[in-house]
């Protein structure tokens, strides 16, 4: 019998990451583990927010993330568009306020595992995977790849990589293959929690 593992899925963003977290939520899921979904906080200006016609209301009912969720979860699965290669800054706010948890080891051992989504194929899948990663290394979290595990990672023409899963977002909706890479990332990253937090 399975232990119940608590996967958590955090990210950042509007549209079609949305949706891809949601993806990775359901697998996640589909391998038993109790799993939240939360989004890192807003932190344009409200005059940028309008500007740029960020979609506020399109992700009110999703919590925003605390650092208790962080502690909660056995695995984490986190996800940002990608900002000039980089994660997107909220997200790496949000990240920059664990010092305190870095201070107690709170996050050591933790399985965790990462997506994205940019609009062209070259334009920063697999350089904004290893910017949240950086935030792994310091924390001494074990970094959960997809690698080749699955045929639809050598097979995609849109997003997906063994760095994790992505969307090329210029098609604006997730392709099937882009969908089955995003739920094995889900149910891979709680099945190595699982295995990192059995006596």
């Amino acid at each position: 019998m399975y232990r119940m593992v608590k996967v958590l899925v955090l990210f950042y963003g509007y549209g079609s990451i949305v949706e891809l977290a949601k993806e990775v939520y359901r697998g996640a899921q589909e391998s038993g583990a109790e799993v939240r979904l939360r989004r890192a906080r807003e932190t344009m200006p409200p005059e940028l927010v309008e500007k740029m016609r960020i979609p506020l209301d399109s992700v009110k009912d999703i919590p925003e993330a605390t650092l208790d969720d962080l502690v909660w979860a056995d695995g984490i699965v986190m996800g940002s568009p990608t900002r000039f290669g980089n994660m997107a800054g909220p997200l790496k706010t949000f990240l920059d306020q664990t010092g305190p948890l870095f201070g107690k080891g709170a996050l050591v051992g933790k399985a965790v595992g990462f997506f994205t989504e940019a609009n062209t194929m070259h334009g920063g899948h697999e350089t904004t995977v290893l910017t949240m990663s950086t935030f792994a290394y310091h924390h001494g979290m074990v970094i959960v790849p997809v690698g080749y595990a699955i045929p639809e990672v050598g097979s995609t023409t849109a997003g997906g990589s063994p760095y994790g899963a992505s969307h090329l977002s210029s098609l604006k909706e997730l392709d099937e293959k882009e969908r089955v890479i995003a739920r094995f990332l889900g149910r891979r990253v709680a099945e190595v929690a699982r295995k990192l937090s059995s006596p």
